[in-house]
């Protein structure tokens, strides 16, 4: 009985690593999203300019328009290099998403594995009901 408490205690505390374990996967999955939301804002925000920039047609001269041409093509590839690293965060927070639910996982079978264990101990604590036991002394008595 000793070491059925002991184990129930053991998995108990692995329960509650577990649950530590998965609240810092949670908060790294929030930091990945977030950071993913950030990035694809500005991947929108730089491709909407360029799109600005590239409409602008009253230029007065060459030079202007040349110099135009040029700050729109840098938003472009600004642009471009926003949505590039918005697809890697893209992965990154599925990935971390992923591992989130790896670690609810792994935090639930343990749950379930210290309520199977506490209910066995419940079942082998109690004592037989009066009429199952045995009589003492001869049936003569």
């Amino acid at each position: 009985m000793k070491a059925e408490r002991a184990r129930l205690f053991r998995l108990q505390r692995l329960e509650r690593v577990r649950d530590i374990a998965k609240q810092a996967a949670a908060a790294e999955a929030a930091q990945a999203e977030s950071t993913l939301a950030q990035l694809e804002q500005l991947a929108e925000r730089t491709r909407l300019l360029a799109a600005d920039y590239a409409a602008r047609s009253k230029a007065s001269d060459g030079a202007t328009l040349r110099q135009l041409d040029s700050f729109a093509g840098g938003l472009r590839g600004i642009a471009a290099s926003a949505s590039s690293d918005a697809a890697k965060a893209r992965d990154i927070a599925d990935s971390k998403l992923a591992a989130l639910n790896l670690a609810e996982r792994r935090r639930a079978a343990v749950e379930e594995r210290a309520l199977q264990q506490a209910r066995d101990i419940a079942k082998r604590g109690k004592d037989p009901e009066p009429g199952h036991r045995r009589g003492f002394g001869t049936g003569l008595e």
